[in-house]
């Protein structure tokens, strides 16, 4: 598929072929749930912590004589049973993580990439380069009418355009590596400069 290529300042730069391997599929909701689940699995800390009757800080004497009260039998105000007792079989700190084969990942990938072709939401830009100025670049971006939007760019982020992006409200830029299904579907606009269209195709093939 052909697609026109842009300057940050609107001007026209050429065009484009993208492989239809990756960006001409027809998006499968399925495998994007599978990719977008294990990415939000994997960021998840899972350092939730309870205490058991073990950890809890009550004296460990037995509360009153096994016989003779009429009540229930009890050993210490740690059991669970009591207020401020120790928590039974609650969390413990763990992984969230679970396996996902790559060849899945990298599907749903090249589908998110095909979903944003599909709703008219890729734009392809000639490079991503900045004075380093976060004004002069926040104009543009307004002028191009991009509110949400992720860039991806090739092997490396101009560093000056990183610091000009940096306090621009709902403007991510990433390395080609660091393109992900869930960053893709998150922002209304993905922008992909050229040397970041090789680098997907040539990591994607």
């Amino acid at each position: 598929m052909k697609l026109d290529v842009i300057k940050l300042d609107g001007g026209k730069a050429g065009s484009v072929d993208l492989g239809e391997d990756i960006f001409g599929l027809e998006p499968r909701a399925d495998i994007l749930h599978r990719v977008v689940r294990w990415q939000r699995n994997k960021a998840q800390q899972g350092t939730h912590k309870v205490k058991t009757r073990s950890e809890t800080s009550y004296s460990t004497k037995k509360i009153y004589r096994q016989k003779g009260t009429g009540g229930a039998r009890h050993g210490d105000r740690n059991a669970p049973i009591f207020r401020k007792g120790g928590i039974y079989k609650g969390p413990t700190p763990r992984s969230h993580a679970h396996d996902l084969p790559k060849k899945v990942r990298q599907l749903g990938l090249k589908h998110a990439l095909s979903a944003k072709a599909k709703a008219g939401e890729l734009v392809v830009i000639d490079s991503a380069e900045s004075d380093g100025k976060t004004k002069s670049l926040a104009k543009q971006v307004k002028d191009l009418g991009w509110k949400r939007a992720l860039i991806i760019d090739g092997a490396e982020v101009n560093a000056a355009f990183a610091k000009a992006a940096a306090n621009i409200e709902g403007l991510d830029v990433l390395p080609s590596m660091g393109a992900n299904v869930y960053d893709i579907l998150k922002r209304d606009t993905l922008v992909i400069t050229k040397a970041g269209v090789e680098a997907l195709e040539a990591r994607l093939k």
